[in-house]
């Protein structure tokens, strides 16, 4: 494949992915074109700003990720870091702030 129609193809892709839209490549794929997938980095100031933002106390906080409320003060301390769909979960929650308002119910 021509380096140029590969870099367009990639660039395609990579597009489509930042648009939220599904793609079917596999990762093997997408390694080839070049397009990433980046890690989420997310800081202790970064969770208890997001907590925060949505005017939440760590124990309810803890209960609206499923986490225990131990494991949100860690984080928020800076002693241990979430993983895996948890640091998804808390990117998504710092750009659509509302994103789990269904889940608190009066």
């Amino acid at each position: 494949m021509r380096e140029t129609i590969k870099n367009s193809i990639a660039e395609t892709v990579q597009d489509l992915m930042n648009a939220g839209l599904t793609t079917s490549f596999t990762d093997k794929e997408l390694k080839t074109l070049g397009v990433n997938i980046p890690e989420v980095e997310v800081t202790a100031e970064d969770i208890k700003k997001i907590r925060e933002s949505i005017h939440l106390s760590q124990p309810v906080f803890a209960k609206l990720l499923n986490v225990s409320a131990s494991s949100v003060k860690q984080w928020e301390q800076g002693k241990r870091t979430p993983t895996g769909s948890t640091k998804i979960l808390l990117e998504l929650l710092e750009k659509e702030p509302h994103i789990l308002d269904y889940r608190l119910t009066s």
